[in-house]
C-alpha cells in the first residue's frame, strides 16, 4: 500500500511539474510587458498574471487554496507581511494571492531557474546571502518598496522549515526594517503546503487542500526589533498550533 501510494504521490509531482511549465510557456508572452512598465504598475500586473497562472497551475494539479483574513489590510498602510516557509509551492503562490501587490525577497540562485527566474525577477528583491554588499543593497531595494506604496514580502525563517517546530527561528531583517521605516507587519500562516508538497521525499505530491491566513497587523511604535520579532513569532506559532490540522 505505501509503494502504491508513492508511486501515485511521485506520478502526480511530475505531472504537476509538467503543468508548472507548460502554463508557464503561455503566459510568458504576458510577462514581456513587464519590461516596459515601471514600477508600481509593473509588480501589480505581474501579481494579476501570476495570479490567472497560479490559479490554472493549482487546479491542474488537484491542489485547493484559500484565503482568510483579506480585511486586515483594509484601510491599512502599505506594510511588511512576513509569511512562514514549509514548502517550494510557499513561493509561487503567496506573492499572487495576497490581497495587494508586493514584492518578495528571494535568494539569487532562483534567478538561475530556467524561464522562471526570469519571470520571477520582476517581483522580487535579489539577494546573495553570502555577500555583505549584497545584503546592505538589498536592504535598501526593501526600501524602495515600501516608499513606491507596494508591500514587502519576506520569509523570516530564511529557508523550509525542515523540522517538526511550527516554525524555525526568525531572522532579524524584516522587523528590522518595520523598526527602520515605521511600517506595520502583517503576519501570514500558510497550513497544509508542507503535506501537499514536503521538502522530503523529493519530487513527492499529495494534493490536497491549503489556505493561507492572514493574521491581524501589529505595529512598530514602541517595539524593538526584539521585541518586535518576539511577540510576531508568538502570533505566528499559536495560530500554526491551532490551526495546522484544518485548511
Amino acid at each position: 500500500m505505501k509503494l502504491f501510494k508513492n508511486i501515485i504521490a511521485r506520478t502526480l509531482a511530475f505531472w504537476a511539474l509538467f503543468v508548472f511549465a507548460s502554463t508557464m510557456m503561455i503566459f510568458l508572452w504576458l510577462y514581456l510587458l513587464c519590461f516596459f512598465m515601471p514600477d508600481p504598475l509593473k509588480t501589480r500586473y505581474h501579481r494579476r498574471i501570476s495570479q490567472i497562472w497560479m490559479s490554472i497551475f493549482l487546479f491542474l494539479s488537484g491542489c485547493s487554496f484559500k484565503v482568510t483574513g483579506k480585511e486586515v489590510f483594509n484601510g491599512l498602510e502599505n506594510a511588511i507581511v512576513v509569511c512562514n516557509h514549509n514548502s517550494l509551492i510557499d513561493i509561487p503562490i503567496s506573492t499572487p494571492f495576497l490581497p495587494r501587490a508586493n514584492k518578495t525577497i528571494a535568494k539569487k540562485s532562483f534567478v538561475y531557474v530556467p524561464l522562471f527566474g526570469w519571470v520571477y525577477q520582476f517581483a522580487t528583491v535579489i539577494v546573495d546571502r553570502k555577500n555583505d554588499h549584497s545584503r546592505r543593497a538589498s536592504y535598501e531595494k526593501m526600501k524602495n518598496v515600501l516608499n513606491n506604496g507596494l508591500d514587502m514580502l519576506i520569509y523570516p525563517e530564511g529557508t523550509r522549515n525542515r523540522t517538526t517546530a511550527p516554525l524555525k527561528s526568525f531572522y532579524d531583517g524584516a522587523f528590522k526594517l518595520a523598526i527602520d521605516t515605521q511600517k506595520p507587519i502583517v503576519p501570514v500562516v500558510l497550513l497544509n503546503t508542507k503535506k501537499v508538497l514536503p521538502a522530503k521525499p523529493i519530487m513527492y505530491l499529495s494534493p490536497g487542500k491549503m489556505s493561507m491566513n492572514i493574521l491581524p497587523a501589529i505595529f512598530p511604535q514602541g517595539h524593538s526589533k526584539d521585541s518586535l520579532k518576539k511577540l510576531v513569532f508568538e502570533e505566528m506559532a499559536k495560530y500554526y498550533l491551532a490551526n495546522n490540522d484544518r485548511t
